[in-house]
């Protein structure tokens, strides 16, 4: 059984449309170094899909003729990605600031090894996965021997200016449930990692994001084949806040694949849900008329309750506080 089945199915979830666009979201392909329970993308080291130069330029010219303050990058491991370099190189030049999905243990990966000291050269904000301060939770999620190169990776980034005060260099630290329930309070849970994570290793950090797990791919899978699918859709429904629609991220964002077709989130790419434009099916970047964004409806199904449940949850963390 497809772990995203269930939810395409007619949703209640309300209506929401688009704002003005501020962020450009580009999934850079589904190579991954690691293969993680929780994963949406379903990414890992199997994987081949990979964006091509090709649409890597037609990216660069969509900045180009739209005025966009952020581009996200994410994958898979975005890292990974044969023009990753090429691509931030190009975002910087045009004074775009560069978010870099990271997920740590790529920094220790041959090959990498200047990894870290070229995404400081280039000022690129980092949000890494941890999805605990502990050992046992982490290599349970994401494999054995992640916790340890996550530490080493933080520890570079460190060495570097990340995270530290005055620098600029901007690292936020990602959590996610290691099972079918809902994030703690973000403000409590970040005391308790910049705590943890000093005491134990000297590490220091801007931020913690908290995001819920959506019930598709890998961890949606997971879920079904416990039974607890439509129990943890029960969660997520009762959690519900109307507040949060005012401030989830596909108000002010899309999301590109790999092959540079548009979406409205990273989880409808995931769900095969494009944006709904110019009556196509379908649309490519290098066909989108950014003007026509605006007031447009989301397309939305039952996994969007994953965004406003309880905090709510986004790219950017918690919805509210």
């Amino acid at each position: 059984m497809h772990a995203t089945l269930p939810l395409l199915k007619e949703t209640d979830f309300p209506t929401i449309r688009r704002s003005r666009l501020e962020i450009l979201q580009v999934n850079l392909g589904y190579v991954c170094n690691q293969q993680c329970l929780h994963c949406h993308v379903n990414a890992g080291p199997k994987r081949w899909e990979s964006m091509s130069r090709k649409n890597i330029e037609q990216v660069l010219d969509f900045m180009d003729q739209s005025v966009l303050g952020k581009l996200d990058l994410t994958g898979g491991a975005p890292e990974l990605n044969p023009h990753f370099r090429y691509l931030v190189e190009q975002a910087r030049a045009r004074e775009v600031h560069v978010i870099d999905r990271c997920n740590l243990s790529i920094l220790l990966e041959p090959g990498q090894e200047d990894l870290a000291a070229f995404l400081a050269q280039q000022r690129v904000e980092i949000v890494a996965s941890l999805p605990c301060y502990l050992k046992e939770n982490v290599d349970g999620q994401r494999g054995k021997g992640v916790y340890e190169a996550s530490i080493e990776g933080l520890k570079k980034l460190n060495a570097l200016g990340y995270g530290q005060a005055g620098s600029g260099l901007l690292l936020n630290l990602v959590y996610n449930p290691t099972g079918p329930f809902l994030p703690p309070p973000q403000n409590q849970l970040e005391a308790d990692y910049k705590r943890e994570l000093e005491n134990r290793f000297g590490i220091q950090f801007n931020g913690l994001f908290t995001l819920a797990n959506m019930p598709i791919q890998r961890f949606g899978s997971m879920l079904i084949s416990k039974g607890g699918f439509d129990e943890y859709m029960d969660l997520l429904k009762a959690a519900h806040q109307d507040d949060n629609l005012q401030t989830v991220m596909c108000r002010s964002l899309i999301s590109i694949d790999w092959q540079g077709y548009v979406y409205d989130c990273d989880f409808n790419q995931m769900l095969d849900l494009p944006l709904r434009s110019s009556g196509k099916l379908r649309q490519h970047l290098h066909e989108l008329n950014q003007d026509q964004l605006s007031g447009l409806p989301i397309v939305v199904a039952d996994h969007c309750y994953g965004c406003t449940a309880g905090q709510g949850s986004g790219c950017g963390g918690a919805l509210t506080a």
